[in-house]
């Protein structure tokens, strides 16, 4: 059975080291700060000005003027600081953001990544994702493996406009995990009663798959 967007984000907070400093993106990237293990310590980090992220808020916890890079009530940890946009994005830029998780519309095989606008539809701008992709040292994808008509999002060559070259190295489904390397999808783990086959079937870039692909834990 596919995942659901708070479990694509579960198996995401499997990639959270102690002591990293991480960004979550817009959309199911921002559900990892929920999942976060109890015996690491890590500090979430909004390009908006904001070092210390925390859960999203309970009903009571709500402040109108504390908000990520979405827009999106949230928490701040004990020790969060507050600082600028520019502050925030020499941060970004100067490699000082050790995991970034972002959505997308397209991956493919050589790390490229589509996340930021569809020709002839409404753009609301490029926010910091192009600075994301540039400057952190490791870079997870949270997205579909495809699209409502059920066409694949994960290609061969991207289609639309790209966001960042050669710089994903892991993206998570709602099927399963790939890590990119030598120009191809590896296959490395697959949701819980997903198949193989299906997949393969859902897959248009290359894949590699091994003898015996484990079911992913959650």
């Amino acid at each position: 059975m596919a995942l659901t967007r708070e479990q694509i984000a579960k198996r995401i907070s499997q990639e959270l080291q102690d002591g990293y400093y991480v960004n979550l993106g817009i959309g199911i990237p921002t559900l990892v700060a929920n999942y976060i293990p109890d015996n690491i310590q890590v500090m979430l980090q909004s390009e908006n000005g904001l070092l210390g992220m925390g859960e999203y808020p309970t009903e009571d916890q709500v402040d109108p003027d504390l908000i990520n890079a979405g827009k999106e009530t949230v928490t701040a940890v004990t020790g969060a600081c507050f600082f600028s946009s520019a502050e925030s994005f020499a941060m970004i830029r100067g490699g000082h953001v050790d995991l970034t998780v972002l959505g997308a519309f397209e991956v493919d095989q050589e790390g490229n990544i589509a996340s930021y606008m569809i020709p002839g539809k409404l753009v609301k701008g490029m926010g910091g994702a192009m600075d994301l992709v540039a400057g952190a040292k490791n870079i997870v994808v949270a997205m579909a493996h495809a699209n409502k008509k059920g066409a694949s999002k994960i290609l061969s060559k991207c289609t639309l406009p790209l966001t960042g070259k050669h710089c994903i190295n892991k993206v998570v489904t709602d099927l399963c995990v790939l890590e990119i390397k030598d120009g191809c999808f590896h296959l490395i783990e697959r949701a819980p009663g997903v198949s193989v086959e299906e997949i393969k079937e859902k897959t248009a870039g290359r894949l590699e798959i091994s003898s015996n692909v484990p079911e992913m834990v959650l």
